[in-house]
């Protein structure tokens, strides 16, 4: 067998894209292997959301292109191949900055990796391949693949149509497509006879979700839920990232409803500012975010929430921040991620007025991130005594202990759980670690519901 390894870069939907790669290098003799010292083929599977993405993966570049060097004097060879969104953005730049790289695979066509290593096998040379065609990729994707565990992504929808000034999404994955019901389905129900209790289904917009159904009809992500929720075996589900702009009646109607749907919500605001909002282009005002939360936590109100904000975005004044601090204090955050503006070449954002000195984005992101920790920590704290149903999805790091998520995410650590890998058990926080909890088992027989 040949070593494949593979790095991955950024967000949930390229964890998932790699485990495709993966799958369809199987049948041509790779394995997963330990790292990149003793790799057959290595590939960077990137991200190019935030600043200076593509520079770290250059730098890496330069790293295997020394091993590759290395194992050639030694007789054997090295494949390198960089996928995701830095190759669609750069591919042809990345070939000609670092011509190690034998394959550049944009995030559409990874399908294709079997064909373009047959081509490298000929003799042709580097091969490049950055087209657009989402629905060619999901019908040529094998049906099977490696067992992922208890928990396992599904991509549902791919690309943007929202265009945000900030955002390079629309221009590297393309736009909106929705996988139809039906391959949904069977990948469902193919990882759940692999031993999946949890889906989370993945999308740049995957509220916007609006599949053709096997009756013909459109579907929408709400729709989804409720029939994935019928699959044998599957007992949570859960979806990310989603646009306030697609939250749709019956999306948040199933947030009341449907027992295997987490009661948490990823929900990025960005700004709490409209004007901001409006220079982002994300169509929504801050009443309209506070409006929406509140009805989502009216059918729901145990709904633990998180989001993603930008501060330091072109034009925006101490004002501007001020207002993104009041919604935050306002809604409450279980969670949150936060960024300094970084721009990035080709968006509309990029090249506006009124840029942020560094020194401004830098105080306002500690500000920020101090009142989301806070939040994240009382959160935390109100979870000890609580008794929640915890899958358990691996072995600890002591003897005998399990690892599972609780309903919000949270890692929570068993001792005497070890066994208990891929079920769901009852499980009292006695204790909030900086990064996760600590539960004993309340008893041992499998938790009646999923939340």
């Amino acid at each position: 067998m040949k070593k494949l390894f593979i790095k991955t870069y950024g967000c949930q939907m390229n964890v998932y894209d790699s485990a495709r790669m993966a799958d369809l290098l199987a049948p041509l003799g790779y394995a997963p292997g330990n790292g990149p010292e003793d790799a057959d083929m290595v590939i960077l599977n990137t991200c190019h959301i935030r600043e200076k993405a593509a520079e770290k993966v250059y730098s890496e570049l330069g790293r295997l292109k020394q091993l590759k060097l290395a194992r050639a004097a030694e007789g054997r060879g090295m494949l390198i191949a960089v996928a995701g969104c830095v190759a669609q953005a750069e591919g042809k730049e990345i070939l000609a900055r670092q011509p190690a790289v034998d394959v550049v695979v944009g995030p559409q066509s990874y399908h294709r990796l079997p064909q373009m290593l047959a081509e490298i096998t000929r003799g042709t040379g580097h091969v490049l391949e950055t087209e657009f065609p989402a629905e060619e990729k999901f019908d040529s994707l094998p049906s099977d693949g490696a067992a992922p565990g208890p928990a396992a992504f599904l991509t549902v929808q791919e690309g943007c149509d929202k265009f945000c000034t900030f955002c390079v999404v629309p221009y590297t994955r393309g736009a909106e497509f929705s996988r139809p019901v039906t391959q949904i389905l069977d990948e469902a129900r193919r990882l759940a006879r692999s031993g999946v209790r949890e889906l989370t289904l993945l999308g740049q917009n995957v509220n916007a979700y609006c599949g053709e159904g096997p009756d013909g009809s459109d579907w929408s992500l709400a729709r989804l839920l409720y029939r994935l929720a019928e699959i044998e075996g599957i007992a949570r589900l859960r979806f990310t990232t989603s646009h306030p702009r697609d939250m749709r009646d019956d999306l948040i109607a199933a947030y009341g409803e449907l027992p295997q749907l987490m009661p948490y919500l990823h929900l990025p605001l960005q700004s709490g500012s409209d004007r901001v909002l409006s220079a982002m282009n994300r169509k929504h005002s801050a009443a309209d975010y506070r409006d929406l939360v509140a009805r989502v936590r009216a059918r729901r109100p145990d709904l633990a929430l998180s989001s993603d904000f930008i501060v330091g975005f072109p034009g925006e004044g101490d004002a501007d921040f001020e207002a993104t601090l009041a919604v935050v204090r306002e809604v409450g955050y279980a969670q949150a991620y936060s960024f300094k503006y970084s721009p990035r070449p080709g968006t509309p954002a990029s090249a506006a007025l009124g840029q942020v000195p560094e020194e401004v984005k830098k105080l306002r992101l500690e500000q920020l991130q101090c009142l989301l920790a806070a939040q994240q920590d009382a959160f935390n704290a109100s979870c000890r005594g609580r008794s929640f149903a915890v899958l358990f999805e691996k072995p600890g790091k002591k003897s005998q202990q399990g690892v599972g998520r609780s309903p919000y995410l949270q890692p929570v650590h068993v001792d005497g759980a070890a066994s208990l890998i891929g079920e769901i058990r009852n499980v009292r926080i006695r204790e909030v670690l900086p990064n996760s909890l600590r539960g004993e088992l309340v008893d041992t027989s499998v938790a009646e519901v999923a939340h």
